[in-house]
């Protein structure tokens, strides 16, 4: 600040004029009570006190203010005190001229500090002229003092006035209007020391009844523990009318120079904390970011093995439980990781924003922890998922065919035991070595329809070779007992091969022997063994089981048995006839006589067996038509699921399609205010959520089409699959969205840019987004720059898109526009202001202590910033010294300034 020049003039009285005013005096009441010998009094005691709390530190004092600055030798040194400059060398004599010339030279030396003496001279000084003397030392403080006191470009007594107003401002019974009687009862002096220092006075207990207490309070408290010496008597001040302004501005300024440097260092310390707030905030974003993504990656490891065992249970109860275990897991354990997923990226993108806002460096994860690590693995867990279902569909449908198989193997190998059982025993027989030629003609005739029967059964034991072969094809859990119930068949049938074969050897050798066969035994025994066999084969396809997937399928199964159906007229003609032959038989013996055994030689079909099985074979066909006809209901309502969720799924699919492309142009068509759009944006994410029962009632469709193993679905080209993923992304896609309008107010009120700013920013990007897609192509953005008064070069502009597109995808983003264009308009702290906030602190130190620290910040601030910062190494430092440099760099992600 520049000195001041001031005007002085001594004479009865004397008054000060400054350039400035800041020492007019209120109307004219100190001229009038100038010569008040109270004043006089009280600026004597209070200008002797102010000289020597500077002379002190020279070693000496005063004791009579007129007396001891007569020779100028006082003078002089009390102004080299202050004013920390070497005034010419004294005079050593003792002669008035002496001291007239010592005088002179500090009068010479307070002119050169732009003040201006009028009629004053070093004899008054020299004579002890008191008044003189006053006014002089009064010049000295007014200069040295008070004038360099500025708050708000005030003049000096103006802003040590507004200084104290502002401090005394919050306490009671306190009202400083001036340098008098404000001062009176004590209290603004107590509530000076108790803003600053709140452990030296419990001002509660202060009473404005008491200003003697009040005034002894303050001058105690301040000299012992403030070293303002005790300038004022309490008394003088109470006692007194109007207080002298000068003593009490005097003894004021004191406070002002002793509470400065407090002031000075509470600014630094509340900068330092405010960007060490912002430091432990992203250092928390941070850490948990690392733990939802630690979190989410475990989920996904841990997951993903139990997806990938693909270790087929042994029955279809145990698979369709994996099934519904994949259920549950798709319904109850996923959506809640999805969430996590997508709310991963919203915290590392207004993470990143934050950082970028604050000037700090861009956070970057723990390797394998970055957002498309997290991606990928997601990714992979989707596939493994994915075949996962597919594995689980595919060995449900084996299962369900194995256990088909099984059943047919079950039902054919009975039925092909119960036909063999004795046999072996039959062809081993020696019955035709005792026989007559008729029997022994029956028994070959016999064993002729035996071959017959046993040629026509070689097709059953085919088919049961071939329904083993496809059930160890087919890894059928208990295929050893199959392969060996099949062994044993084989080998059984090879035998009777053999057996069947000797016993013709035998009885050829003998058919010479005999002559007659009874020809109508023979017919009957012939067609009456394949008609059975027919018989057999119907009873078998009549109730065979069936499995099917389709109204077309169950329709072929019904064409087939109406065919069927239709054989039987002429079915029964042939079983007219067989049992004609034996009605015939029956009459030729009544007729001649023949006494008859009741037993055929040639067969042991009798006609009431074939009577009895015909029946069968009729009792079933309506048993047939009834299943045929459920599994059509059964197919029929398969088909009704299937219509069903296509008809759903039909209408879902196409509007999660056109929602995903609502959302890519919501952010740049939606107007108004960032509030007005974030509003938008919420009631458009609550619509979309309110959807979410018609995607509930499709999975309860989609699973019930499951439990009734439908597998296909001709009437849609949606699957659950599509439709799961479609509104996942759906979800994701708004959260997204709304994260970046949120990002935007957080820019805007960070940066301080107004609303018209970013309504300017929006009009000017859509302007230029030709595409409608939320993004401009480098060209686009030139143009748009280009209209905004950007002179661009190619090197300015490739700068430029370095920074707008980091990641050099081609494209510019609405976001990465705003954080540009803010980024060149608004202002943030830097790493130089918070290493001056901490020089500060330190008292222009290059380290600071820790002590200091835990002094001049908060407790967590205080203890966060000793864990981090590093040791000072430098001379003559202390043990313990920190390097606040290098820290405030590190907090910027910047080296050492």
């Amino acid at each position: 600040m520049t000195a001041v020049e001031t005007q002085i003039t001594y004479s009865n009285s004397y008054t000060i004029h400054h350039e400035e005013a800041y020492m007019t005096q209120e109307e004219d009441w100190d001229r009038d009570l100038l010569l008040d010998p109270a004043w006089e009094k009280q600026q004597r005691k209070t200008f002797t006190a102010w000289c020597n709390s500077h002379l002190r530190k020279a070693g000496t004092q005063i004791e009579n203010i007129e007396e001891d600055f007569r020779n100028g030798l006082k003078l002089m040194l009390l102004l080299e005190v202050i004013s920390g400059e070497r005034l010419p060398k004294p005079d050593k004599g003792k002669m008035r001229f002496h001291k007239i010339a010592n005088v002179n030279k500090a009068l010479d030396f307070i002119c050169s500090k732009g003040v201006k003496l009028v009629s004053i001279g070093a004899e008054e000084i020299v004579d002890g002229n008191v008044k003189m003397t006053l006014g002089m030392i009064w010049t000295i403080i007014l200069r040295f003092a008070i004038q360099d006191i500025s708050v708000e470009e005030t003049s000096a007594k103006e802003g040590l006035l507004l200084w104290c107003q502002r401090k005394t401002a919050p306490y009671r019974n306190v009202n400083v209007q001036n340098f008098h009687i404000s001062w009176k009862d004590g209290l603004a002096l107590c509530a000076l020391i108790h803003r600053h220092r709140p452990d030296l006075i419990d001002y509660s207990k202060l009473r404005k009844d008491d200003p003697i207490g009040n005034l002894n309070t303050a001058f105690e408290v301040a000299e012992k523990f403030l070293d303002i010496p005790k300038m004022l008597d309490a008394e003088d001040i109470v006692n007194t009318p109007k207080p002298d302004e000068k003593a009490i501005m005097t003894y004021v300024s004191c406070f002002y120079h002793a509470f400065a440097g407090a002031e000075q260092a509470e600014t630094a310390a509340n900068r330092i904390c405010k960007v060490l707030a912002v430091n432990q905030e992203n250092e928390k974003l941070m850490e948990e970011y690392e733990k939802l993504a630690s979190e989410l990656l475990e989920w996904i490891r841990r997951t993903i093995p139990w997806l990938e065992n693909r270790v087929a249970e042994q029955t279809m109860r145990a698979m369709q439980q994996k099934l519904e275990d994949f259920r549950d897991y798709r319904r109850i354990h996923k959506p809640p990781r999805v969430q996590e997923k997508c709310q991963l990226e919203i915290n590392f993108n207004t993470l990143q924003t934050k950082l970028r806002l604050s000037n700090r460096p861009a956070f970057m994860p723990s390797e394998g922890k970055m957002v498309s690590d997290i991606a990928n693995a997601w990714k992979g867990l989707e596939q493994v998922e994915k075949g996962y279902e597919e594995w689980l569909l595919t060995e449900i449908r084996r299962l369900e065919r194995l256990d088909h198989l099984a059943e047919k193997f079950k039902q054919k190998c009975g039925m092909h035991e119960a036909w063999t059982g004795g046999k072996e025993d039959l062809l081993s027989q020696k019955d035709y070595e005792s026989a007559s030629l008729m029997e022994i003609r029956a028994l070959m005739r016999k064993h002729e329809a035996f071959e017959s029967d046993l040629a026509a059964h070689q097709d059953r034991v085919e088919q049961i070779a071939a329904i083993a072969q496809e059930l160890n094809e087919l890894d059928y859990h208990d295929a050893a007992s199959v392969n060996a119930r099949c062994q044993g068949i084989c080998d059984q049938w090879d035998n009777l091969g053999t057996l069947t074969q000797k016993r013709r050897d035998a009885l050829e050798r003998v058919e010479k022997l005999w002559e007659t066969i009874d020809q109508l035994y023979l017919e009957f025994a012939k067609r009456a063994a394949p008609f059975n066999n027919w018989m057999d084969g119907a009873m078998e396809d009549l109730q065979d089981m069936f499995i099917v997937h389709s109204i077309e399928e169950i329709q072929s199964l019904i064409t087939a048995h109406d065919q069927f159906k239709a054989t039987l007229p002429e079915a029964d003609k042939e079983r007219m006839a067989t049992m004609g032959i034996h009605n015939e038989i029956l009459k030729i013996a009544q007729t001649y006589g023949i006494k008859l055994s009741g037993i055929n030689p040639y067969t042991n079909l009798s006609p009431q067996d074939i009577s009895t099985k015909w029946d069968t074979v009729k009792h079933f066909v309506p048993l047939r038509d009834q299943m045929l006809q459920e599994e059509v209901a059964r197919q029929q309502a398969n088909e009704r699921l299937r219509r069903q969720f296509a008809a759903q799924a039909n209408i879902i699919g196409p509007w999660i399609q056109t929602k995903m492309e609502e959302i890519s142009h919501v952010s740049v068509d939606i107007a108004g205010s960032l509030e007005e759009q974030m509003n938008s944006l919420k009631q458009y994410e609550q619509n979309i959520i309110n959807y979410k029962s018609n995607i509930d009632k499709l999975e309860g469709d989609h699973q019930l089409s499951q439990e009734s193993l439908i597998f296909d679905n001709k009437h849609t080209n949606y699957t659950m699959e599509h439709i799961r993923v479609g509104w996942e992304q759906l979800l994701t896609t708004i959260a997204r969205t709304i994260n970046e309008v949120e990002n935007q107010i957080l820019t805007r009120d960070a940066k301080g840019i107004s609303q018209e700013q970013l309504n300017e920013f929006r009009a000017s990007f859509n302007h230029f987004d030709r595409k409608r897609n939320g993004m401009m192509d480098p060209d686009d953005f030139r143009a748009c720059l280009i209209s905004m008064g950007y002179d661009l070069g190619e090197v300015e502009f490739a700068r430029i898109m370095t920074l707008v597109d980091p990641n050099n995808t081609g494209v510019v983003t609405f976001q990465a526009f705003i954080d540009f264009m803010t980024r060149e308009t608004a202002e943030t702290d830097t790493a130089e202001q918070v290493m001056a906030s901490f020089k500060i602190l330190a008292s222009d130190k290059m380290y600071i202590t820790v002590d200091e620290l835990r002094r001049e910040l908060p407790p967590e601030q205080a203890e966060y910033c000793i864990s981090r910062m590093t040791r000072y190494v430098g001379p003559e430092s202390p043990p313990g010294a920190l390097d606040y440099i290098s820290f405030s760099s590190a907090l910027y992600g910047e080296s050492d300034l």
